[in-house]
């Protein structure tokens, strides 16, 4: 059923009639993905505040690049995708890039442009077949799976659930103290809201969480709404000139990977479950979407975010009506709303943020399960890879040791000729880093 708005604009724009939905459905869809993605409004730029980064003009940089990049990918694809900055990609761009190799937060964001820009020209190139569908399936399950547990340990660390130790590197924290608690109990109170359907589940554990928080007087409340963060302290921050060295070519190539897979795994995925696959399994508007999604990447290192991707929350949405980019318009003007509420997000304790990303964390390693365990010389490599991220504290050298470890195994079984030229390709360039960096 469609209403008398549908036969003016939106429907010529969005076809929405066509695709048998109304606006009001394309409405309600888009808040029910906003609501299931909001999350990452707080939790993004608590982890780039990790980085030295400003948190309010993060904050406001995470807001401008999901609505531009949701805007772009409504207006140009037709597709109710939302997009924002990445999580699995802010991990790797704070604790890897910039704690663990020591390099500055404006390089690591000059590596994030380089890295949109290359997947803009992938996009426009028949080359993104090639390098999309060239990857091994078994070795994208175990990059995906390892990017889950590598965030899983990141918020059991920054909740204190683990602290280091001398003796055997990690062990729990103090597990009677409030946050480690809050946390978990964050945890369980997503997963069980989710598992009863109900959108917005992870920012109603969040937020719940914080509650009890500002309660006891354990974390302060800063407020609810006022006039958004300056951006200046992020906007324009880049530094290109420094990421263009050998030293950051891996971290480069590693963010334009995982930014690929993310965006063609959302894509197939939401579109399947949305109906909106070609009848020759093809996704129609395809390159337009790629388009959408790296130049939102673009967009993002210039106001001050790492990688912006599409995000799979986006069939949450498509599940309660969705068809349209429409959907994704809403979703862009609810995440401008957001600029509002600073206030609200600075004032979420770590506690509450590492719930969201140990629950973000466990939907991510799932993908484990799809590997294709019959074949050891498909499976060890994508395991190797999945630990390799966290006890390497690097998704960069995670997916090095994986692309290694697959290419020197089939080479060993004698199946030289299952391994596609870009894996020996990736691991050629990995061996030179690991071999003189």
């Amino acid at each position: 059923m469609t209403s008398k708005g549908d036969d003016g604009w939106l429907e010529r724009r969005f076809g929405i009639a066509a695709r048998g939905s109304s606006w009001r459905a394309e409405a309600i869809a888009g808040l029910t993905t906003f609501l299931a993605m909001a999350y990452i409004t707080v939790v993004n730029p608590t982890i780039l505040a990790e980085a030295g980064m400003d948190f309010g003009a993060v904050f406001v940089a995470t807001c401008l690049a999901a609505a531009a990049g949701t805007l772009a990918m409504g207006l140009l694809a037709n597709y109710p995708i939302a997009l924002a900055p990445g999580m699995g990609q802010n991990a790797f761009f704070a604790y890897a890039v910039v704690i663990g190799a020591g390099h500055d937060w404006r390089t690591a964001l000059g590596a994030v442009f380089i890295s949109g820009c290359l997947f803009v020209l992938l996009s426009a190139l028949p080359a993104r077949e090639w390098l999309i569908n060239s990857i091994p399936r078994n070795l994208k399950l175990g990059i995906s799976a390892g990017v889950g547990l590598f965030i899983a340990f990141i918020a059991l660390r920054s909740a204190g659930v683990v602290v280091s130790n001398p003796a055997t590197f990690v062990a729990f924290g103090d597990l009677s103290s409030f946050a480690p608690v809050a946390a978990l109990a964050g945890f369980a109170i997503i997963a069980a809201l989710t598992a009863r359907r109900l959108p917005g589940a992870i920012i109603i554990g969040m937020l719940s969480v914080a509650a009890l928080g500002w309660v006891v007087g354990d974390a302060p409340f800063h407020g609810i709404v006022a006039a958004p963060p300056s951006p200046l302290p992020a906007l324009g921050q880049l530094d290109v000139a420094a990421a263009v060295s050998f030293s950051m070519v891996t971290v480069i190539l590693s963010l334009l990977l995982v930014d690929v897979f993310d965006t063609a795994g959302t894509l197939v995925g939401v579109a399947t479950r949305g109906g909106l696959v070609g009848a020759d399994g093809k996704l129609p508007r395809l390159r337009n979407a790629l388009f959408a999604d790296s130049g939102a990447t673009v967009f993002g290192a210039l106001v001050g975010t790492s990688s912006t991707t599409s995000y799979i929350e986006s069939a949450a949405g498509v599940e309660s009506g969705g068809k349209t980019g429409l959907t994704a318009v809403v979703v862009a003007g609810l995440f401008l709303l957001c600029l509002a509420f600073a206030p609200l997000a600075q004032s979420v304790p770590s506690y509450a943020t590492s719930a969201a990303l140990l629950f973000v964390a466990a939907l991510m390693a799932r993908g484990l399960a799809d590997l294709d365990w019959d074949d050891v010389t498909e499976a060890a490599p994508a395991i190797v890879t999945a630990i390799a991220m966290p006890f390497s504290f690097s998704v960069a050298d995670g997916i090095g040791i994986g692309f290694l470890t697959y290419a020197v195994i089939k080479v060993i079984a004698g199946r030289a000729k299952e391994c596609p030229p870009a894996v020996y390709v990736v691991s050629l360039i990995f061996s030179l880093k690991f071999a003189f960096l």
